[in-house]
């Protein structure tokens, strides 16, 4: 794992992300959670690409909730072992 996907990782376990559906006000995607809990600003491209492969190795995931708010970004079981490695 590189050090720009390690980063990614480390934003979702800090609980620093936000997913935005698309539902509503913009376009989907990531987003960086402000200190209220809201979203405070697109995440960059190159770090988007990274969040989805990440997601699609199973190390984040997205919290499952009904309607049209962003939801949080966590990092897997598998995420923080991987986190918990690299730091040791």
């Amino acid at each position: 794992m590189n050090d720009q996907e390690l980063s990614a990782l480390g934003y979702a376990a800090a609980n620093e992300l936000l997913f935005h559906g698309g539902t509503w006000g913009g376009p989907p995607g990531y987003r960086w959670r402000g200190q209220d809990g809201a979203a405070a600003g697109l995440v960059p491209q190159w770090a988007t690409d990274i969040l989805d492969a990440l997601a699609r190795r199973g190390l984040i995931r997205t919290e499952r909730r009904l309607g049209p708010l962003d939801v949080g970004v966590t990092a897997t079981p598998s995420g923080l072992a991987i986190l918990g490695t690299q730091a040791a």
